[in-house]
């Protein structure tokens, strides 16, 4: 199936149900921030990047703390394309499909289960799950939280308006704009932090994307990945622009306490960049995508193939 089969699949946004919150939350508004948009620090991404790995093959399972042995039972979300999404009743997206690639070279089931994102880092490291997948941004303070595998991906940071909006960017944001973020995302952050402005906070990206096309806020500072899922013709709606969030890559987190399993799917990321797997579901699920020059996913030794 193609990339916008995939996408479309996905695409049913709810009926306006769900309560908004406007106040603050302590996930989403950290004591120290930094500007998502600034740029790539290749230096300090280094520094949490692994040497190298241990061969899949000399990983032992019984020895990672799992749930239920043998399975990855992992918390992810069902309503952001292409990364993370249900179609047909089955968990899909690049993300997933990545870390079922890296389960298969670790010879582990993988078990998804839909949470909300402001739950589920919490949610890891109290252990609900084993791993939490949901195009996660590494930043310092949410490693203060939970723990990492190497990374896998870079995220972009997009903003959604409806078509004629003044909001044609993120230089046009302000104080008069009434912004939708998705509760405890980088997007929170930046908007909180960064910007200094009070965002409108929904639970997932199907609300705050209805909440766009109905005119209740004016724009949407969305991961790009989910707005170009959800952004579609007859919408009115536009992707007023497109900016590279190279400040962190995105990885798969653990428990900060369970070192093997972290171990053991660095080694299963390995693997999957060594055999080719990482460059064609990159290239399946985003075929326009283009990684920073100065980064490559998996260890510092792996070679992208």
């Amino acid at each position: 199936m193609n990339l916008s089969r995939k996408v479309l699949a996905a695409l049913t946004v709810p009926l306006l149900a769900l309560t908004v919150s406007c106040g603050s939350s302590s996930s989403s508004e950290p004591t120290e921030t930094t500007d998502a948009l600034a740029g790539s620090d290749q230096q300090s991404l280094d520094k949490y990047t692994t040497d190298t790995t241990t061969p899949v093959e000399e990983i032992d399972t019984a020895e990672l703390g799992l749930i239920t042995d043998g399975t990855l039972r992992v918390g992810t979300l069902s309503d952001a394309p292409p990364n993370i999404f249900l179609e047909d009743g089955v968990f899909t997206g690049y993300d997933n499909e990545l870390l079922r690639a890296i389960g298969d070279k670790l010879g582990l089931e993988v078990e998804f289960a839909s949470t909300d994102f402001s739950a589920l880092l919490a949610q890891v490291q109290n252990k609900q799950y084993d791993v939490g997948s949901s195009s996660i941004s590494t930043t310092e303070a949410r490693r203060e939280n939970v723990g990492f595998t190497n990374g896998y991906d870079f995220g972009y940071m997009a903003v959604v308006a409806k078509n004629g909006s003044s909001v044609t960017g993120f230089d046009s944001l302000s104080e008069s704009t009434r912004i939708g973020v998705v509760q405890g995302t980088v997007q929170d952050d930046y908007v909180s932090n960064t910007l200094g402005l009070e965002p409108v906070r929904f639970p997932d990206y199907n609300t705050v994307y209805a909440n766009v096309k109905n005119g209740q806020v004016d724009a949407w500072v969305a991961p790009s990945q989910q707005a170009t899922g959800q952004v579609k013709e007859g919408d009115d709606t536009t992707i007023a622009e497109t900016i590279i969030n190279t400040e962190n890559f995105t990885a798969y987190a653990v428990n900060s306490e369970n070192q093997p399993l972290i171990d053991a799917l660095n080694a299963g990321l390995d693997a999957v960049v060594a055999d080719g797997t990482w460059t064609e579901l990159t290239q399946e699920w985003y075929p326009d995508r283009e990684m920073p020059s100065d980064w490559k996913p998996g260890s510092k030794a792996v070679e992208v193939k």
